[in-house]
């Protein structure tokens, strides 16, 4: 079999593991590259993703490395009972206690992370009233709580992003199937699969997850399973349509009349087709699932008290109208995130379009014109 002419069809081979060795895929990718605003975007939420995952080293109540009589340990990996530093309790020792800190400081010294709270950590050390404004020990104030804004920023921003990273690939999963189904075989098949899509989208969506979420247990599965019941719906009439259009393929036809079993057509060759209009959903399916996720937080049905969240941070503010620190810090990670995540899919989406994409070679022959 051979490749055949139209930009958005690939070779029907073994190729779909190395989609980006072919030239195609190559020359997408340096419009996407060539796409400044997309590029830059790309790699400062990609760094602000690495920063967060590292939260627990970068915001912690416990120090990175003790050195006590000669030991060297590691409190973020082991707990360490009071006794271990010539306390009285069993219990973990509370290293920001004054009197656990001048007994390890007799014996040994601390390497503090740059943050010295976690997203729980209470600040009962100042003599000031919470919400506290920003610091020089808490940078962005504290909420309610006592408990550092900065910190909770950060691992709310974990959270999100790793929330929104797992429901998206759940919908890809279900609903790249789904519209498969539906385009491969079409008939009776897609009728009935297709009703069930327009019955099941057009359900007041954000009432039932708060009705769901009201008398379920709330907890991040819990979340996940409510918002994974509908957030595959928005990329199956996508798939559907790539899978109606490359059905009907002159190597599609030769697979399926060589005997080739329809799992094997629609992975192998029909599959990478509709993987274009997939990636180009995906940022905009990751920012919708973080929106989800925040505005259940904001009204209280989202994740168990006390867990950092955006959402939570925003309720803070809209709370506390006196400390606006809580509501700027909130609005601005949220909508740095967003932004961020809009400008990358603008540039794959521009990317993976033959209108508006652009090849390095054509950018250049258009400059010399000029």
């Amino acid at each position: 079999m051979r490749e055949i002419s139209n930009d958005n069809a690939v070779k029907p081979s073994n190729s779909f593991g190395r989609l980006s060795l072919t030239p195609l895929n190559r020359r997408r990718l340096e419009n996407f590259k060539a796409n400044k605003r997309a590029l830059y975007s790309f790699w400062i939420f990609f760094i602000l993703f690495m920063i967060s995952i590292m939260s627990n080293f970068i915001a912690n109540d416990k120090p990175l490395i003790i050195s006590y009589e000669n030991d060297v340990l590691f409190p973020i990996f082991k707990a360490y009972p009071e006794t271990r530093f010539g306390g009285i309790f069993e219990t973990e020792a509370d290293y920001k206690d004054p009197f656990v800190k001048n007994l390890i400081d007799e014996k040994g010294w601390m390497i503090w992370p740059l943050i010295s709270f976690s997203y729980d950590t209470i600040n009962i050390q100042g003599d000031y009233r919470h919400p506290a404004p920003p610091s020089y020990e808490n940078w962005l104030g504290t909420d309610d709580q006592g408990r550092d804004v900065v910190a909770r920023m950060v691992y709310g921003f974990r959270i999100s992003v790793l929330f929104g990273l797992a429901l998206t690939i759940s919908s890809v999963i279900f609903g790249v199937t789904a519209g498969a189904v539906q385009g491969y075989f079409g008939g009776f098949v897609d009728l009935s699969l297709q009703r069930f899509v327009e019955v099941w989208e057009n359900l007041p969506q954000f009432y039932l997850l708060i009705i769901m979420s009201s008398f379920i247990v709330p907890g991040i599965f819990t979340i996940f399973f409510i918002l994974a019941l509908f957030s595959w719906i928005q990329l199956t009439p996508i798939v559907r349509a790539e899978f109606f259009r490359a059905r009907n393929l002159d190597y599609v036809r030769a697979a399926t009349a060589l005997g080739v079993s329809h799992v094997v057509v629609m992975y192998r060759h029909l599959l990478p087709n509709a993987m274009v209009a997939t990636l180009t959903m995906l940022p905009f399916l990751l920012t919708g699932s973080i929106v989800s996720l925040t505005s259940l937080d904001f009204l209280g049905f989202g994740l168990p008290p006390g867990e950092p969240s955006l959402g939570e941070l925003l309720q803070q503010g809209r709370n506390n109208l006196g400390a606006p620190w809580l509501g700027i810090t909130a609005i601005m990670t949220l909508g740095t995130m967003l932004t961020l995540l809009t400008f990358v899919g603008e540039g794959i989406r521009d990317a993976m379009d033959p209108r508006k994409s652009i090849s390095p070679q054509n950018q250049s022959i258009k400059g010399a014109q000029k």
